[in-house]
């Protein structure tokens, strides 16, 4: 039997359901003051760090581990040559990059190494560029802003809204194709295999990697220029970018010198109309950080003790689907992306049944525990959240995280409620 509490009065509840239940009863008066608190869970993740970028470092991390042969000494001397060697030739045996492919460590993250491929090769012949969240998106503003490239070629946009990808039959592989293998701040990524790209293609492929590599099936033959950053899947740190190409792109190089384009001293790939091969094999174009490459070195150590790229992906995987059970038991929370066949398994995007304050809210109270850092959505995505689910994340985490999300939710709409 309920108590009849008509008259306005002071309640606490520890669960919104039954407060809602008490109004719709007409148990308690409207003007009653009702504070409801959802159940806190007892458990935390062993590590609250779901940031997209830079992301968490791999389990049992420490910087004391890193080795110090480098500090102080030039990366030009001997051993940081052999040091900057030694990240490149791992990076390429790990990825199952293809032998006659190339590979460089370059200055400014994945964006330097997109707009150096962008700024060198573009303007050849008429460019399909495809996109459908921001970072795409920029690449596009590039091309016709900044590159002007339609001063003297065809640029076709080929563009979708968040949470959708564009239809990619119509992509041209004529021409040169720019797209963004996995959106970061959308959580969609192309189909497996990219069979939108023709193997007779004429024309070069250009993809942005950054969130893919290493957590995603990278299916080279289709890629003749690959950029990433490692401060994603692998949790490095950041400014370096890493560079990937195909014989198709160094002949481009080779053989294409876009009219009236100045390029800055760290755009420059080749020399006197060759690549620059010294930049493949440990000279880089200006100063790195070494101890970033000592750290990616370990992260890429790491990699390897679990078996390589595939065990990379299967971990990015398995905490997609802990993400995709919740989802499916909860019905305020969505995934951003509509089709679970181009779905994301590395930037996790939900929609929630919160307004855009609401949803801040729900993401402070996260970091306030200190249960999970850095999961606002992206600023120019829908409101929505982002959890990083890459391959240094655990997946244990990932389920000790879900019942915090229903607490948060509950404790945001409670907030909303009261007030």
């Amino acid at each position: 039997h309920f108590l009849s509490l008509k008259q306005p009065t002071t309640m606490i509840f520890n669960n919104l359901a039954v407060r809602t239940s008490f109004l719709a009863r007409g148990v308690l008066s409207p003007a009653s003051s009702v504070r409801c608190f959802a159940a806190m869970p007892t458990v935390r993740p062993a590590s609250p760090e779901f940031s997209s970028g830079p992301c968490k470092k791999r389990p049992g991390y420490s910087l004391s581990s890193l080795p110090t042969r480098n500090l102080g000494r030039s990366h030009r001397s001997k051993v940081g040559k052999s040091t900057l060697k030694h990240a490149i030739e791992e990076t390429k045996r790990i990825l199952k990059v293809p032998e006659d492919y190339l590979v460089g460590i370059v200055p400014a993250s994945d964006t330097g190494a997109y707009e150096m491929a962008m700024w060198n090769v573009l303007g050849e012949r008429d460019v399909d560029i495809c996109h459908w969240e921001s970072f795409g998106k920029g690449w596009f503003g590039d091309a016709v802003s900044h590159l002007k490239l339609r001063d003297t070629v065809t640029v076709n946009e080929h563009t979708a809204d968040y949470g959708h990808l564009p239809d990619l039959s119509k992509v041209n592989s004529d021409n040169d194709v720019c797209f963004t293998f996995n959106g970061t701040t959308s959580g969609v990524r192309v189909p497996d295999g990219c069979g939108f790209i023709a193997d007779d293609r004429k024309g070069l492929t250009l993809c942005d990697a950054t969130s893919a590599c290493f957590a995603m099936d990278m299916p080279w033959e289709k890629l003749d220029i690959t950029t990433y950053s490692w401060q994603k899947v692998l949790g490095g740190e950041g400014a370096h970018g890493v560079l990937i190409l195909s014989p198709r792109a160094v002949e481009r190089l080779e053989s294409f010198v876009p009219e009236n384009r100045p390029l800055p001293k760290i755009f420059r790939m080749t020399k006197k109309g060759k690549i620059d091969a010294a930049l493949f094999t440990g000279a880089t174009i200006n100063t790195p950080s070494m101890i970033a490459v000592e750290d990616y070195i370990d992260a890429l150590q790491w990699a390897d003790s679990l078996g390589g790229v595939d065990a990379l992906i299967k971990r990015s995987q398995d905490n997609l689907a802990v993400i995709d059970g919740f989802v499916q038991q909860n019905d305020w929370i969505d995934f951003l992306a509509v089709d679970s066949a181009t779905r994301s398994s590395t930037s996790v995007c939900c929609t929630l049944k919160l307004d855009s304050s609401q949803i801040k809210k729900f993401a402070s109270l996260l970091e306030e525990e200190g249960v999970a850092f850095d999961i606002g959505g992206y600023r120019d995505a829908p409101p929505s959240i982002r959890i990083w689910c890459g391959s240094t994340v655990e997946t244990s985490d990932v389920e000790k995280l879900m019942p915090w999300l229903t607490w948060a939710y509950e404790t945001s709409q409670e907030e909303a409620v009261a007030a």
